[in-house]
């Protein structure tokens, strides 16, 4: 039988077709181009496009990563939401940092994004939950996320319960709910060649955003 990292290294990689891309045409600011690469990945089908991994930093000083959604970005930065009193909240909480990972594999890009993240004000975080489906907001309302589950009926309960909440009061808010913005210092642009000769575009914001090349 073949071992493992055999089979592995058989599998292909860099699979995708790369749109053109000059990195000297590339525009001042990082967002406008992530904007770009965003809505090309969006109008060429790639899957779910507005997932990201985003790492933060645990209590013991160990990385943590898990795939969300992206919300928006604006010149202010990019958007994410969660529960405040989830992991993720307590670890930005505690480290007000972060780092988010695009990679749409189709298109053989990777666009990764390192800066503070910021709290939005109550009220945007309040309309980013009234903007959910009806079964996220139950979800939301009942979760104890990361608690270790002893008897799976209790979810479907507890989100049965919450839904006739929600029936019955359909402007309720999860009160941890919170919309945060990663306002970036560095944000880098990769895009791939099939002889590792990828294309790598930073950004770095001193006073103003600074282009710069990177070596594959």
């Amino acid at each position: 039988m073949t071992d493992l990292r055999t089979r592995l290294r058989a599998v292909p990689t860099l699979t995708g077709t790369p749109p053109q891309f000059d990195p000297e045409q590339a525009p001042d600011s990082p967002h406008e181009l992530f904007v770009d690469w965003l809505m090309t990945a969006v109008d060429q089908h790639v899957p779910e496009p507005l997932a990201a991994t985003v790492s933060t930093v645990r209590a013991d000083g160990r990385p943590n990563a898990r795939v969300l959604i992206l919300k928006d970005v604006t010149v202010d930065g990019w958007q994410f939401a969660s529960s405040a009193a989830s992991p993720k909240g307590s670890e930005l909480a505690a480290t007000p940092y972060a780092a988010l990972t695009f990679y749409w594999i189709p298109l053989g890009r990777q666009v990764r994004v390192l800066g503070r993240v910021q709290p939005a004000d109550p009220d945007d975080s309040a309309r980013d939950f009234l903007a959910r489906p009806t079964p996220a907001r139950a979800e939301s309302l009942a979760a104890r996320q990361s608690d270790v589950l002893a008897d799976p009926t209790e979810v479907e309960a507890a989100v049965a319960a919450q839904t006739e909440r929600l029936t019955a009061d359909p402007g309720l808010v999860a009160p941890n709910w919170t919309l945060y913005t990663l306002q970036p210092d560095e944000v880098e642009f990769w895009q791939a060649d099939p002889d590792r000769r990828h294309l790598r575009l930073r950004y770095r914001l001193t006073d103003t955003w600074t282009k710069e090349r990177l070596w594959p």
